[in-house]
């Protein structure tokens, strides 16, 4: 047998050994699971201080866009990258802010509520998935 097909079949031989190895690691190795979005970690947050409120508090959220500044009423992902802020603007109505979730800076404080007053909540809304 001549050196040039010991070389051939030496690597043959660790050609398939080599791909049996990555194949056996790649079908081995465990999926890595999904990493939560920004959005649902921003949107859980605000659930979470929500939920530490007494019941005469409520969660005052703003959020400010240039010369505009709302008073969260609602956070709507619908995307993990996209949130669609509804809020009252004063007395000029209520205004959405839709922004890339990376973009966005809410303010976050618990208030007291007058006693006759109910607190109110932020509404939290998650896009559907397929």
């Amino acid at each position: 047998m001549s050196i040039g097909a010991i070389k051939q079949l030496a690597a043959e031989a660790l050609g398939n050994q080599v791909k049996e190895v990555i194949e056996g690691r790649r079908a081995s190795e465990p999926t890595a699971a999904e990493p939560e979005s920004l959005s649902a970690l921003v949107m859980a947050q605000v659930q979470a201080m929500q939920n530490a409120l007494k019941d005469d508090q409520e969660l005052l959220v703003t959020c400010s866009v240039g010369a505009t500044t709302l008073r969260v009423l609602e956070l709507y992902a619908p995307s993990a990258k996209l949130l669609v802020i509804t809020g009252a603007e004063g007395d000029r109505g209520i205004a959405r802010i839709i922004s890339p979730v990376e973009a966005v800076q809410l303010i976050c404080r618990p208030v007291a509520v007058k006693p006759e007053a109910k607190p109110t909540r932020v509404r939290l809304v998650t896009g559907k998935s397929k």
